[in-house]
């Protein structure tokens, strides 16, 4: 078992991906969050997410369905941190890659990762006590119908919560604000505001929507971990992705581009 939570004093790439928000997440190793990330900081994420979707207060073995996991590293962080059991689904990585990966961390008792499609999970209906989505539910979750298949695998009361890339303001029109075309990607049209996506999960019916907000200077927190990532990286694409994604940031400054989280009740 390697020791994911292990810091090296006076290591400046550990002080570089430190952050006085996220205690938590301070305490992994920083070789390991680069090397498994697949966006954004998901621990970072992840913690801002928790104490509004109340992770502290599950009951030690409560089960949590972490949605489009990547590689674990949130599914790690769950249970680790909150002592609960785990559901690692994922399409695009493969639950034997995810599988070493979490035995290795020292949790392959309270993670179990799948294989699995977003809109075919496996899963029978009140199964979670608690769902979570870092960086992923904007690839599906934007579709009307979705929430209400998602949420019939909660237990009455549970919660959802997921952590999305956003927008400050809704664009008008077909095209993105003039600074950001040598950047924007199609897949860049699922990103919303809070007040969309707080209209979007109330109007669904299936939940009590408790929390939709903006992650205040979250560009900025996004922009320090692209540049790690594109310094830091030993695969030539995503150090080249990286390098794109904190140009891009560097010109918004904010201005259009950052986090939203939205937890809901399931009534």
């Amino acid at each position: 078992m390697s020791d994911i939570t292990s810091r090296t004093s006076n290591d400046p790439l550990t002080d570089r991906v430190s952050h006085p928000g996220y205690p938590r997440s301070n305490g992994y190793d920083a070789r390991w969050t680069i090397d498994n990330q697949m966006g954004p900081h998901a621990l970072w994420l992840l913690e801002w997410l928790a104490p509004a979707l109340g992770l502290d207060t599950l009951s030690p073995g409560s089960r949590v369905l972490d949605l489009g996991c990547g590689r674990a590293m949130t599914s790690v962080f769950l249970a680790r941190e909150y002592d609960v059991q785990v559901t690692a689904a994922d399409l695009w990585v493969k639950p034997d890659e995810n599988a070493g990966r979490i035995a290795e961390a020292g949790v392959a008792d309270r993670v179990l990762p799948v294989l699995a499609e977003a809109h075919d999970l496996p899963f029978g209906a009140n199964s979670f006590d608690t769902i979570v989505s870092i960086d992923s539910y904007q690839y599906f979750g934007t579709d009307d119908l979705y929430l209400p298949h998602l949420t019939r695998l909660l237990k009455p009361g549970g919660r959802i919560g997921v952590v999305v890339p956003a927008l400050r303001e809704e664009i008008d029109g077909v095209e993105p604000p003039e600074h950001l075309k040598p950047y924007w990607e199609p897949d860049f049209w699922c990103f919303h505001t809070a007040a969309w996506w707080r209209r979007h999960w109330t109007r669904s019916g299936a939940v009590e929507v408790e929390t939709a907000d903006w992650l205040e200077d979250g560009w900025r927190d996004w922009l320090r971990w692209c540049e790690v990532v594109a310094e830091e990286h030993t695969d030539e694409w995503h150090v080249r992705m990286a390098s794109q994604c904190a140009e891009m940031l560097r010109l918004d400054r904010g201005e259009t581009l950052g986090f939203v989280r939205v937890v809901g009740r399931r009534l």
